[in-house]
C-alpha cells in the first residue's frame, strides 16, 4: 500500500490532468502516474470523497466511467496543479523538518520524502526557491537556538513579533519545551516581562539569542492543554458576523469559526469570535473586497475609518497606470 507522501501529490495532479484528456483510458492513465491500474481505480474512488466544504451533492468532484475510460464532469475548483506559495511553502517546509526531527515518529524516511518533494516542487513551481530557503532558514536558525537552549537549560533573549497586536517586543524567556501544533512550531517558555506561560510562533521570531544565564520557570508554570487546539473560546470575546466572497471562503477553515452558512455562487457567512478588534480590523481589510462586516457596527465602523485613513495617506503618492 503506498504512503500518504506518494499518494497525495498524485491526488492532486489527477484532477487537472484528467481535465487536459477527456475519456482517457484508466491504463494509459495509470502509465503516466507510474502506479498500477487497480492503485490509480483506488485513487479515483478516493477522489470521489473530495470536495468543497459542505461536502453534500453538488460539493463533490465527480468522475464519468464509460468503458475504460474516465472523465472528470465536476472539479470542485481543481484545475490547477497545487502550486504552493513562498509563505505557504515555507510552513510545510519547516513544519516537516521539525516533525522528521521529533522522537516517537513512526516513518520519519516518509516525513523526509514528502519534504524533498515540496522544496523541489516549491522551487521549481514559483521561481522563488531563494526566498523559499531564506525564510525557511530564519525560522530553523530560531529553531536551533531554541533546541540549544532547551538541551542546556538557558534563557533566551527574543525579538517576538504579535500578530494580535501587529507589534514588536523584546523579551527574556524560560524554555519550557517545543511544540508542533496545527502546522507550526511553537517555543512554550515562561516569559518574564508578562509574568505567564506563553507561546511564542517559531516564524515570528525576529531575532533570538540564548543567554548565559540558567532557565528557570517558577514552580507554578504549568504547560499549555492544547489538545483541542490553540484557540479557546471565551464568553467575554467578541463576535463578528462576516460575509466571504468564495476566495475568501478558506478564512472559514483556517481560523476557528462557530458557524458558517453558504449563500448564493460559493460566497458564506460566518460567525467567529475575536478578541482584538484591531486583529480583526487587519484580517478583514486584508481580504480587501471579498469580505464585509455584517455585525457589530463598532468593528465595521472601525473597519471603514481605518479604510478611509489608508486613502488619506495615499493621497500625496502619484496615481498609478496599467502596464
Amino acid at each position: 500500500m503506498p504512503g500518504v507522501a506518494d499518494r497525495l501529490p498524485r491526488l492532486l495532479a489527477l484532477v487537472p490532468y484528467l481535465l487536459g484528456r477527456p475519456g482517457v483510458p484508466i491504463d494509459e492513465a495509470a502509465a503516466d502516474f507510474d502506479v498500477t491500474p487497480r492503485q490509480l481505480r483506488r485513487d479515483l474512488e478516493l477522489l470521489w470523497m473530495c470536495g468543497l466544504p459542505g461536502y453534500g451533492p453538488g460539493d463533490l468532484i465527480d468522475l464519468s466511467f464509460e468503458g475504460e475510460t474516465v472523465t472528470v464532469t465536476f472539479d470542485a475548483g481543481m484545475r490547477r496543479p497545487l502550486r504552493p506559495s513562498a509563505a505557504e511553502a515555507t510552513a510545510l517546509v519547516v513544519a516537516l523538518r521539525a516533525l522528521a526531527e521529533t522522537p516517537g515518529v513512526v516513518d520519519a524516511g516518509a516525513v523526509r520524502r514528502a519534504l524533498a518533494k515540496i522544496e523541489s516542487a516549491a522551487g521549481h513551481a514559483t521561481g522563488q526557491q531563494a526566498v523559499v530557503v531564506g525564510l525557511a532558514t530564519r525560522e530553523e536558525a530560531a529553531l536551533t537556538s531554541v533546541r540549544d537552549a532547551l538541551d542546556r537549560r538557558r534563557a533566551l533573549w527574543t525579538r517576538y513579533y504579535t500578530a494580535s497586536r501587529d507589534a514588536v517586543s523584546e523579551r527574556t524567556v524560560d524554555p519550557m519545551r517545543l511544540l508542533l501544533v496545527e502546522g507550526h512550531s511553537y517555543l512554550e517558555a515562561w516569559c518574564r516581562s508578562a509574568e505567564a506561560v506563553r507561546l511564542f510562533r517559531l516564524d515570528r521570531i525576529d531575532h533570538v539569542t540564548v543567554l548565559d544565564e540558567p532557565a528557570v520557570p517558577p514552580s507554578h508554570a504549568r504547560p499549555t492543554d492544547v489538545s483541542a487546539g490553540l484557540f479557546r473560546a471565551e464568553p467575554d470575546q467578541q463576535v463578528a458576523v462576516l460575509t466571504l466572497a468564495p476566495d475568501a471562503r478558506w478564512v472559514a477553515e483556517y481560523y476557528p469559526v462557530e458557524d458558517v452558512e453558504g449563500a448564493e455562487g460559493g460566497a458564506a457567512t460566518v460567525r467567529m469570535r475575536y478578541a482584538d478588534t484591531q486583529w480583526m480590523v487587519r484580517l478583514v481589510l486584508g481580504l480587501g473586497g471579498d469580505a464585509s462586516v455584517l455585525e457589530p457596527a463598532e468593528l465595521a465602523d472601525a473597519v471603514s475609518e481605518r479604510a478611509r485613513a489608508a486613502v488619506r495617506r495615499s493621497r500625496h503618492l502619484p496615481p498609478t497606470t496599467a502596464g
